[in-house]
Order: structure tokens, then C-alpha cells, then sequence
């Protein structure tokens, strides 16, 4: 049985890439039937994209994306850095699906403002060479950590995130997603947002940010890599959604819906965006 969802808001999923938990996001995929699903930034990983590596769970996942758009649900796809090659086909629309660079939704009379976040990373607006070797170390990191992560698996141990250790650690880290958070939130009091949802930084997070001028609600909607994460509306409520903590209800159900386009037309699309 299908879970119906208002919003449903994911982010970061680097479809492409070693990291990416594809098989696990198709299981919440097709858990859910949600009335709208923003796509927030980084879906398909075109900067460290090899047409040698895109397995089958991957395709599946943009199937399964495309078969929302063709029944009843709206899908905003919303670009990244990662994918700012999407950027060229904005306001592209498709039946439910549009391609943009933000959006702003009337969500029960509260005003919300979504957009992927890398507009305030110095790195990526000025030296894009340093952002992709970064995400290529990511990747390799994320690689390195599920190897080590099943030898502890075996040894019945818990996992270990590298990254994370990395995050809470490191003072420039947290610093700049400090930074990240609050630059956002104040940007959206000062333009009267009730809500701003961020991806980007692959940090899950829900919190009240309140200034001299006001206050907004700050969402992130984490990733698909570590964080297996997205955010949730539904009966006036958010709520983020670790697959973690519902894997186990959650049943293997992988048949192709759209069955007019096989996975090597969706490859060759794919290909020729990247």
C-alpha cells in the first residue's frame, strides 16, 4: 500500500556515481505516492558522469521519476551544480514535468522558497575546477567508506561515516555550514518566505531561525549517498525521512512502469545531456 504524501522533496541523489544508494531510493520511490515531488539539485551527477557506469537501479530511478510525471503527480526538476547543464533547458516543461532553476509554492497560505543551495558556495561560482576534484575525492571517500563499512557489517559492528567525522570535526565544516543555514534563512526573512529548503550541503535539517526581522522555518533535505534522506509534508506537518529507520517495512517492488523505453534509449538520453 502506497503512502499518499502532499510534498515530497529530495535532493542530492548523484545518480552516476559509485555513492549513490539507487536501489534503496527506488524502494521509498515506490512506497509513496506524493501530489508533488521537487527533484532539489544534484538528481544526475553529469560532472563525474561515465557512460561505463550507469547501472540499471540508476535508470530505474529516472523511470520511476518520469512515471510520476506521466500520471498524477507534478515534478519540479530543480538544478544543481552537478547538473547546471539542465540549466540551458529552465522553464522547460514537459506534461507534470518543468525543469527550473527555483521555485516558489503557496504551501497552505505559508510561502516557500526552494532552490539547491550552490549559488552561495564560493567554490563552485569561482573556481569550478576545485568543486569537481572535490566531488571526485568525495566520491572516492564514499567508495572507500562502504568497503570498510562491510567489513564491520561482517565483524557486527556499526557503520562508520568518514565524511560525517569529517564534518562535525573540522571548524571550517561546520563553520560553513553554519554559514550556509543562516545565509539562507535570512535571505528568506527578508523576502517574507515562511519556509526556505535547501539541498547542497547533504546535512537533513529542520529548524526555526529568528532575527530582528523576523523568522522562517530553514529545511534541508540531506542526500542519498550517507543521509538516505528526504523531506516530507503532509496534514499541515514536515517531517524528514531517513530510510534507515523504515527500510525494513519497505517492500522490493521494481517494476518498470513506463515499459515503452528501455534502459539503453534512457542511457542514450542521458548521454547526450551530460
Amino acid at each position: 500500500m502506497k503512502r499518499n504524501v502532499e510534498l515530497v522533496v529530495i535532493s542530492d541523489v548523484h545518480l552516476g556515481t559509485y555513492g549513490c544508494k539507487a536501489k534503496e531510493l527506488l524502494r521509498y520511490l515506490n512506497s509513496i505516492q506524493p501530489k508533488t515531488l521537487v527533484l532539489n539539485g544534484d538528481i544526475i551527477d553529469i560532472w563525474q558522469f561515465k557512460k561505463s557506469y550507469f547501472p540499471k537501479p540508476h535508470l530505474k530511478v529516472i523511470k520511476k521519476i518520469l512515471s510520476f510525471a506521466t500520471k498524477n503527480t507534478q515534478v519540479y526538476y530543480i538544478t544543481g551544480n552537478h547538473d547546471e547543464t539542465f540549466r540551458k533547458f529552465t522553464d522547460f516543461e514537459l506534461g507534470k514535468l518543468k525543469v527550473c532553476n527555483k521555485i516558489c509554492l503557496d504551501i497552505d497560505e505559508k510561502k516557500t522558497w526552494i532552490f539547491h543551495g550552490d549559488v552561495f558556495d564560493a567554490s563552485v561560482q569561482h573556481s569550478k575546477w576545485i568543486a569537481k576534484l572535490g566531488g571526485k575525492g568525495y566520491d572516492l571517500l564514499i567508495v572507500i567508506n562502504n568497503v570498510v563499512n562491510w567489513f564491520l557489517e561482517k565483524m557486527g559492528r556499526e557503520k562508520y561515516s568518514f565524511s560525517k567525522k569529517i564534518k562535525n570535526n573540522v571548524k571550517k565544516a561546520v563553520k560553513y555550514i553554519g554559514d550556509f543555514e543562516l545565509t539562507a534563512s535570512e535571505l528568506a526573512i527578508d523576502n517574507h518566505y515562511d519556509y526556505v529548503i535547501c539541498g547542497h550541503i547533504h546535512q537533513p535539517q529542520i529548524r526555526e531561525v529568528i532575527n530582528k526581522k523576523g523568522s522562517c522555518t530553514y529545511l534541508n533535505s540531506g542526500d542519498w549517498i550517507e543521509n538516505l534522506s528526504a523531506l516530507e509534508y503532509q496534514d499541515k506537518e514536515w517531517k524528514i525521512f531517513y530510510y534507515d529507520d523504515h527500510k525494513d517495512s519497505l517492500k522490493d517492488d521494481e517494476v518498470d512502469e513506463i515499459q515503452d523505453m528501455d534502459n539503453s534509449e534512457l542511457l542514450k538520453i542521458v548521454t547526450n545531456f551530460s
